[in-house]
């Protein structure tokens, strides 16, 4: 078995969530041997405050060094199925950024390339890994809240209020057909599955794009950078998802209500969500996120301080630090990555591996294609299988 520090991982991009993903795994003690950026001199300008490794001129030339053992891929959304491809067909193990692909169909044949090379795989749906949320999924299967009934929540961002907002992730030929919802919507709804233990089955979804026209610079924009005004600025009008409210049914009849929006403004990455049981409810809040609340019927409610001294065995391996020091977004990556490597060590992906897999982001491209046609037809869709 290897330990972390002889893996040596490369990063497909190098912007706010590429930088996120080396500084977990340089916390982890793993090497980060190399990177690819849009282009060389990209990178170069981003080593100067990142302090990045070895720089690559392709995907292809960093897959096809010997030395690398696992990829992370966290470019834009339309470059993922070939970037997933070329890795696991130069026999590295890969951790991709969420939506897997812009299809179903391409999320469909990405698990089964994976499958066939035996490689350890990931979607990197951090949200699971604050150790409270753990905590939660361990009391819904432990029947502790009775049976799950009502799952309700939110997913609220400011970074897309004006129309001078801009990045990447508003054009549709990089970020596909949806925004809010494939973005941060895609989060929650895997954090509610894994939560539960219960797929969506239908939906019923209404989608909206509160800024019809933005007005954006000629160049790249950074991820939850602003303009600064001084720009010649395009107009382009826009067809993507500002924000959308939909209603959820999963297996065994639970019923879900979600609202998403990258239009909130003053909730900078606002995720809660509430489990209501026929026992007991649980409630998570990721401005507070080393708090849960337990709500009962006939005694007083309860908060539960994240403690690793308190929580379940499986959330208390996501914790790093004890108790009343809090752990917050980057600390998840580390959680995750660290139940990821674990298996690269062991040479192989687990039989029920502690992290969501490409299964779980093919999962993900069912429901928000259920969502996209719910909106568009305006009834309940069935999620495909």
């Amino acid at each position: 078995m290897k330990q972390f520090s002889k893996i040596n991982a490369g990063v497909v991009g190098v912007g706010f969530i590429g930088i996120a993903h080396i500084e977990a795994l340089r916390r982890l003690g793993i090497n980060v041997a190399g990177v690819v950026g849009s282009s060389p001199a990209r990178v170069r300008a981003k080593s100067e405050t990142a302090d990045l490794p070895a720089i690559y001129d392709s995907v292809e030339a960093l897959a096809a060094d010997p030395d690398i053992d696992v990829i992370h891929i966290a470019s834009p959304n339309h470059l993922h199925v070939d970037q997933v491809r070329a890795c696991l067909a130069a026999g590295k193990h890969v951790v991709c950024e969420k939506p897997l692909a812009l299809t179903s169909a391409d999320g469909a044949d990405l698990v089964e390339h994976a499958r066939a090379a035996g490689a350890v795989n990931a979607v990197c749906f951090n949200i699971r890994f604050y150790p409270l949320n753990h905590q939660m999924a361990a009391m819904v299967r432990s029947g502790e809240i009775g049976e799950p009934r009502f799952v309700t929540g939110s997913y609220l961002q400011d970074w897309l209020l004006l129309e001078t907002d801009w990045n990447w992730r508003l054009v549709s030929e990089e970020a596909g057909p949806l925004r809010a919802v494939a973005d941060i919507g895609s989060h929650w709804l895997d954090l509610a599955r894994f939560i539960t233990g219960k797929r969506v089955i239908e939906v019923m979804s209404d989608l909206h794009t509160f800024v019809p026209v933005r007005r954006h610079p000629a160049g790249p924009v950074e991820t939850f950078a602003a303009t600064t005004g001084a720009e010649d600025l395009i107009e382009e009008e826009m067809s993507s998802d500002d924000a959308a409210g939909i209603l959820l049914r999963f297996e065994d009849g639970a019923r879900g209500t979600l609202s998403i929006a990258q239009t909130a403004a003053g909730r900078k990455n606002s995720v809660s969500i509430e489990v209501d049981g026929s026992d007991s409810a649980l409630s998570w809040f990721s401005e507070s996120p080393d708090y849960l609340w337990i709500g009962h019927r006939g005694r007083p409610n309860e908060i539960l301080q994240r403690d690793p001294s308190l929580l379940t065995p499986d959330a208390a391996r996501t914790a790093a630090y004890p108790g009343g020091h809090v752990e917050g977004y980057p600390d998840t990556f580390r959680a995750l990555f660290k139940e990821v490597y674990q298996d690269v060590a062991n040479g192989g992906p687990a039989p029920d591996p502690a992290y969501p897999t490409f299964a779980d982001g093919y999962d993900a491209l069912l429901v928000t294609e259920a969502i996209a046609r719910s909106s568009q037809e305006q009834r309940w869709v069935t999620v495909a299988r």
